[in-house]
C-alpha cells in the first residue's frame, strides 16, 4: 500500500465555498473548499471512534482514498487521555489521519444516554481550538416520536443556538448547523429556513445536516425518511450541501443523492462487522450460512466465507469493516459517475426494487413528483424537475417506472406548456388545423421508419398534426430525434403495441388537440418513386423542427420564430439529418445529432435576443414578472467587472451575476447582458437562476461565444 500525498489547503478566500461542477438534477458533485483539501460530494464520512479504531484513519486515507472522516468531539472533550494531546497537537495528530477532519458535537450521545454536560459554546470552542475542519454546534436532537410542541421547541432552541457558535467558531472554523422537526414538514422547512439565515461575523453555516433520522432507518421507515429529505432540502440554501446525519447503508445512497444529499456519516461498516454483517448495494447479508461471497471485495478475495467465520472475533471484524467501507466506497463512485452521465435517477430506480420498503418509498415519491402539490415535498419536487436538463444523451432503458422519471417529466411539460400547432401550412395555406395524424407501431428512428407515411398524410391533407406515439406519450412528429422518444432501449415489442385509446385522449388534450378528428396509421413500406411534392414538404418539416424546437427550449414565441425561419435553408448529413441551419445565410444553428437539442451561434443567439431584448430583473428585485408561456430566451445580467472578460468567450463565474430570468433551465441556452442590455456572449446555463444568486464559486454558463471579440 503506497503513502498517499497530504491534501493542500484552499486558498484563505476559497474556505468553506461549495461549487458544482456535474449535476443531475437535484444531484450534484461538488467541492467544498477547506483547510485540509477538498471534500468532493456525493460522499461518506466514515465514523472513527478516537477509543476504538476498526480500521487505523491513516489506513482509510492511504489505501481507500477517503478524504474526510467524522469523529465525536465531546468523545474526545470526555476522555482526558484523548483532550490534552488533542489540544496540544491538533486532531489530525491524535488521528494521524492527514485529510478533513469533522466532529460532532454530542447531541446524539444526548440522545442515547440523556444530557451532556458541555456547554453549547463551550463545544464549538473546543472544536475550534483542536483544530477540526468543520465542526458541528450543540443542537436539539428531535425523536420521531416526540410531541409537536416538543419539536417546535427543538427547532426554536437550536436555531437561538446558531448565532452564538457562529460567532464562537471564528474565522477558520466551517459549521454544521443541523435541521431538526421531525416528521413534519412544516417544521423541517421553518428550521431550514432558520438556519440557512442564520448569520455570524464572518458569514453563516458551511453545511447544513439533517438530524434526528437514524430512529427512521434503525426502522426502515423510508418513506418518512425521503420526505424529511425533501422537506429540508425546500428552503436550504442551494449552495451548501446537505448532509444525512447517521446515513451509511449503500441501499440508500442513490435515491437520497437524486434529492439532493451531498454528505454521509456512518460507523456502519464497522458495527455491522462486529454483527458478521456485509454490506451490499442491494443490502445486508449475514456472515452465517454462506457459502460463496455474493459480492466481490478485495477485502476478501482469496479467502471463502468458512475461513472468515473461523477467525478470532476481532480478525473477523476488522476483514468484514474493511470490505464495508470498499463496498460503500464502490457504490459512492457508482453514484457520482451516474451523475455525470445522467442517470442517477435510474440507479435508484433499481435499487428500490431490493427492498420492499424502499421500493414503497420510491414509489410514493414519484406519485408526489407526478402530483406536485402546494406542499415542502411538492415545492422541492418541482424544483428538482424544473432544475433537470431535460435532454439526455445515450439510451433510456425502459421501465414500468420510466414516464416518472424527472427529466421526462420535465420534457413532457415543456412540450405541453410551449408547443403550438403550426401557424402555416406546407401548401401555404393557413388556419386551424384539419385533423392529427398518429403514427403508431414504428420504432425509432422515425425519419427512417415512417417519414414517407408522414408526407404522404401530409400531402393527402396538408392541415395535419402529425404526432408519434412513444412508450412515454404522444409527442409531435417536430421531436422525432429528441432524446428521450427516440433512444428508449427496450424489446421490440414496446413499440409494436397499439396505442391505448384511454391514454390517447389525455396525451392529445395535453397538446390542445383533444377536439381534432384522429387517424391513428402504422407505416408501410416507403415508395419506390416519392410524389414531386416530397421536396416541398420535406422542408415544411424541417423548418416546423427548428421552430418548435427553438420555442420549447429557447422559450421563444413560434410567431417570432417563423419570421427568423423565413429564409432558411439547412444542411445535411448522408443520414438527411440537418448538420447546420441558416437564415438568409446566415448560420443560426446545428441540430444536435446526440440528443436533439439545439447548440446556437453567435448569429442564432442574437436573433433570439432581439425579441426579447433587456435586462431580467436583479437578485435583490422585487418585482415580480408577468408569467408567460413563451417569456423569451433565458438572459443572465452580468456585473460590470466579468463584461471583458467574458465578452471574450470566457465562462460566466458564480459570483459576478447580478440577476437571471426564472425560467432559465441548466443544460440549455441563454444569453449574457450588460447592465445596458448589450448582448455580451450566449452559452449554456449550468445553474438555476436560485442557484446563481447564491454560489460564489465554480462556473455559472459556459459561454459559447463572446460578443464583443471585435473590440
Amino acid at each position: 500500500m503506497g503513502k498517499r500525498p497530504d491534501p493542500e489547503p484552499c486558498r484563505p478566500q476559497d474556505l468553506g465555498l461549495f461549487e458544482v461542477v456535474s449535476r443531475d438534477g437535484a444531484a450534484r458533485i461538488g467541492k467544498l473548499h477547506t483547510s485540509h483539501g477538498i471534500l468532493t460530494t456525493p460522499m461518506l464520512l466514515p465514523v472513527v471512534n478516537p477509543n476504538l479504531r476498526t480500521i487505523e484513519p491513516r489506513e482509510m486515507w492511504d489505501r481507500y482514498g477517503v478524504d474526510a472522516l467524522i469523529t465525536n468531539s465531546y468523545v474526545v472533550w470526555k476522555h482526558e487521555k484523548l483532550k490534552e494531546p488533542a489540544l496540544s497537537n491538533g486532531i489530525h495528530r491524535l488521528l494521524d489521519y492527514p485529510g478533513i477532519v469533522v466532529t460532532d458535537s454530542g447531541t446524539f450521545q444526548s440522545y442515547i444516554y440523556g444530557d451532556v454536560e458541555v456547554g453549547v459554546e463551550e463545544i464549538v470552542a473546543f472544536q475550534r481550538d483542536i483544530g477540526v475542519d468543520i465542526g458541528t454546534m450543540l443542537d436539539v436532537f428531535g425523536r420521531p416520536d416526540m410531541s409537536r410542541e416538543e419539536l417546535e421547541e427543538a427547532v426554536s432552541e437550536t436555531a437561538s443556538r446558531a448565532l452564538p457558535s457562529l460567532s464562537e467558531a471564528g474565522k477558520e472554523l466551517l459549521l454544521n448547523g443541523p435541521i431538526q422537526g421531525g416528521l413534519h414538514h412544516d417544521l423541517r422547512s421553518e428550521s431550514g429556513e432558520l438556519m440557512g439565515a442564520a448569520r455570524g461575523e464572518h458569514g453563516g453555516f458551511a453545511i447544513h445536516p439533517i438530524g434526528g433520522i437514524v430512529p427512521l432507518m434503525e426502522q426502515q421507515r423510508y418513506r418518512e425518511l425521503f420526505g424529511i429529505i425533501l422537506a429540508s432540502r425546500s428552503s436550504i440554501p442551494r449552495n451548501r450541501p446537505i448532509h444525512m446525519f447517521g446515513c451509511g447503508h449503500p441501499l440508500l445512497f442513490p435515491l437520497s443523492i437524486a434529492l439532493g444529499v451531498d454528505i454521509f456519516d456512518s460507523a456502519a461498516y464497522a458495527l455491522f462487522a462486529r454483527d458478521d454483517r456485509l454490506l451490499t448495494p442491494d443490502g445486508t447479508v449475514k456472515l452465517e450460512g454462506l457459502s460463496e461471497w455474493p459480492i466481490a471485495s478485495s477485502a476478501l478475495f482469496g479467502k471463502t466465507p468458512q475461513e472468515v467465520r473461523g477467525m478470532e472475533r476481532d480478525d473477523r471484524s476488522v476483514i468484514l469493516a474493511h470490505h464495508n467501507l470498499e463496498i460503500t466506497q464502490s457504490e459512492l463512485s457508482r453514484c457520482r459517475e451516474a451523475v455525470r452521465n445522467g442517470s442517477i435517477w435510474e440507479l435508484a430506480e433499481k435499487r428500490s426494487h431490493s427492498s420492499p420498503r424502499l421500493r414503497e418509498a420510491f414509489l410514493w415519491v414519484l406519485e408526489e413528483l407526478e402530483q406536485l402539490d402546494e406542499t415542502e415535498v411538492g415545492d422541492s419536487l418541482l424544483d428538482i424537475m424544473a432544475s433537470t436538463n431535460p435532454l439526455r444523451g445515450g439510451g433510456e432503458p425502459v421501465s414500468e417506472d420510466i414516464d416518472s422519471r424527472p427529466h421526462v417529466l420535465h420534457m413532457m411539460a415543456l412540450i405541453s406548456l410551449r408547443w403550438r400547432v403550426p401557424g402555416s401550412w406546407w401548401d401555404g395555406s393557413d388556419g386551424p388545423p384539419e385533423r392529427v395524424v398518429v403514427i403508431e407501431g414504428a420504432p425509432p428512428p422515425w425519419r427512417s421508419t415512417c417519414l414517407h407515411t408522414v408526407v404522404e398524410r401530409l400531402i393527402e391533407v396538408p392541415k395535419s398534426v402529425v404526432v408519434v406515439s412513444t412508450p412515454i406519450g404522444i409527442i409531435p412528429f417536430s421531436f422525432e430525434d429528441v432524446s428521450p422518444f427516440c433512444h428508449i432501449d427496450g424489446p421490440e415489442a414496446i413499440w409494436l403495441d397499439p396505442t391505448d385509446e384511454e391514454q390517447l385522449a389525455e396525451d392529445l388534450e395535453t397538446l390542445g388537440l383533444n377536439d381534432l378528428p384522429n387517424l391513428i396509421v402504422s407505416p408501410g413500406d416507403a415508395p419506390e418513386n416519392p410524389p414531386p411534392e416530397n421536396a416541398e414538404v420535406r422542408s415544411w418539416i424541417d423548418r416546423c423542427s427548428v421552430v418548435d424546437k427553438l420555442s420549447v427550449f429557447c422559450a421563444t414565441k413560434p410567431g417570432n420564430l417563423c419570421e427568423m425561419t423565413d429564409g432558411m435553408s439547412a444542411r445535411k448529413s448522408k443520414t438527411d439529418r440537418m448538420i447546420n441551419v441558416s437564415s438568409d445565410g446566415e448560420h443560426i444553428l446545428s441540430p444536435r445529432l446526440t440528443d436533439g437539442g439545439i447548440s446556437l451561434t453567435l448569429d442564432g443567439a442574437s436573433m433570439l435576443y432581439s425579441f426579447n431584448p433587456g435586462v431580467p430583473n436583479r437578485f435583490e428585485s422585487e418585482d415580480e414578472m408577468e408569467e408567460e408561456d413563451h417569456p423569451g430566451i433565458p438572459r443572465v445580467l452580468l456585473s460590470e467587472d466579468a463584461i471583458p472578460f467574458v465578452g471574450q468567450g470566457r465562462n460566466v463565474m458564480h459570483g459576478y451575476i447580478d440577476g437571471a430570468d426564472p425560467h432559465i433551465t441548466p443544460g440549455q441556452p441563454c444569453v449574457i447582458v450588460s447592465p445596458s442590455g448589450e448582448l455580451v456572449a450566449h452559452g449554456v446555463s449550468q445553474s438555476t437562476s436560485l442557484e446563481m444568486s447564491l454560489f460564489r464559486k465554480g462556473i455559472a454558463v459556459k459561454v459559447r461565444d463572446g460578443a464583443l471579440k471585435e473590440r
